[in-house]
């Protein structure tokens, strides 16, 4: 008979398996974090060469409302709502139509919110306010059909050297009328 080990004469044949799948295991994980570490650490020369930088005639910039200017007008705006005693919900977009601030005032109808929104977004659009584009859906029905777009009066662009950089919406006023005077006295007050 063979002699055994005197480690293997205390362990059973279970326990040597589970503590060599526990070793298994722990050298396993301690590898992985070495592949993790590696995984995670700086690119090498050959991203960089993958970027080029590309002439200034190939790039564009363009001018944007701030969001100081944009709160400014959306402030206005509500205030000039509220002076008149109507419940509206004011919305500031950028020239892409990103939402930059919208202020929901007190008592302000559930609708009103995405209401401003797609009117401020169909100004910067097509750079006129929403009630000059009214008449012109009359020629091209069709143009309702652009997803995003509101062609109801309450919507402004806000404009810097004949170029449209933000659109102003409010609606929740019983009139589309009243809804783009508000929006107007945004935009002046951006103007100032």
């Amino acid at each position: 008979m063979k002699a055994m080990n005197p480690v293997h004469k205390k362990f059973s044949r279970r326990a040597r398996v589970a503590t060599g799948g526990a070793v298994l295991t722990v050298v396993a994980l301690s590898g992985f974090g070495a592949v993790s570490a590696n995984a995670s650490a700086p690119a090498t020369t050959s991203a960089t060469a993958a970027s080029a930088s590309v002439p200034a005639r190939a790039t564009t910039t363009s001018t944007h409302l701030t969001i100081d200017a944009a709160t400014k007008a959306a402030q206005v705006a509500l205030d000039a709502a509220e002076k008149e005693n109507q419940r509206v919900t004011v919305a500031v977009v950028d020239r892409n139509g990103n939402t930059i601030v919208t202020l929901r005032g007190d008592g302000a109808g559930p609708q009103s919110y995405e209401s401003a929104e797609r009117k401020a977004f169909t100004a910067a659009s097509w750079n006129a306010p929403t009630s000059q584009l009214v008449e012109r859906l009359r020629q091209a029905p069709n143009l309702k059909d652009i997803p995003g777009t509101l062609f109801l009066a309450g919507g402004v662009p806000v404009t810097a050297e004949n170029a449209p950089i933000a659109g102003i919406g409010v609606a929740g006023a019983p009139s589309g009328t009243l809804d783009e005077k508000f929006a107007q006295a945004g935009a002046k007050a951006v103007a100032r």
